[in-house]
């Protein structure tokens, strides 16, 4: 009961969440309120409450010190990625995006054009949207970055992201994370693409 109670919450903040670059403190809060008023007409006496009032710090609200553990799936193939699949000899850069937004498939754009630079760090591309919608967003700005070696499109379908590293509020979100799991760099939105490359090889 808790844990579809979360994942509902969660969802409906993404939703709200995913219409444009920017998000800030008014959606969590419409969220909060949207939730509750979804089961306002069922028999509130026969459950204990409690479980409702901690369920919105299940988002993270701070971008996680460490690289905690998480189950994505590639998006073509479907098959599971977790911590444990993460190179350890390089930095990682996680990238969360979504696909309708201006300034994310701006950056994809630029990284491909700089693409020789990114050979020795681990690139996962993270999305909470429908698998269609980011592939098209590969196809149609960065489809030969898509295909490096050390870049992986990943789909987000549990919004681990948000509820285990962080929750921002511009995209592209970008983590990037050293080979002992450490946080080094985050960063939210706009970035020149030589300023964003010298943070990934931090």
């Amino acid at each position: 009961m808790n844990k579809k109670l979360i994942l509902g919450i969660t969802g409906i903040f993404t939703a709200s969440m995913l219409f444009s670059c920017n998000s800030n403190n008014k959606t969590q809060e419409a969220q909060k309120t949207e939730a509750h008023d979804e089961h306002d007409g069922h028999d509130h006496s026969a459950h204990d409450h409690s479980a409702h009032a901690a369920a919105p710090t299940a988002v993270a609200k701070e971008a996680a010190k460490m690289l905690p553990d998480f189950t994505f799936y590639q998006l073509k193939s479907g098959i599971k990625v977790t911590k444990s699949d993460v190179s350890k000899d390089k930095n990682t850069v996680f990238i969360l995006f979504d696909p309708g937004c201006s300034h994310c498939q701006q950056e994809a754009t630029e990284l491909e054009k700089n693409r020789e630079r990114l050979k020795d760090i681990n690139i996962y591309y993270v999305s909470m949207n429908d698998p269609a919608l980011v592939l098209g967003f590969f196809d149609n700005f960065a489809p030969k970055l898509s295909k490096m070696e050390n870049v992986e499109i990943l789909v987000d379908k549990n919004q681990e992201f948000i509820q285990k590293i962080h929750v921002p509020e511009q995209f592209p979100a970008n983590y990037v994370y050293g080979a002992d799991g450490q946080l080094k760099a985050q960063w939210e939105g706009d970035k020149n693409v030589n300023e964003a490359i010298a943070e990934f090889h931090k």
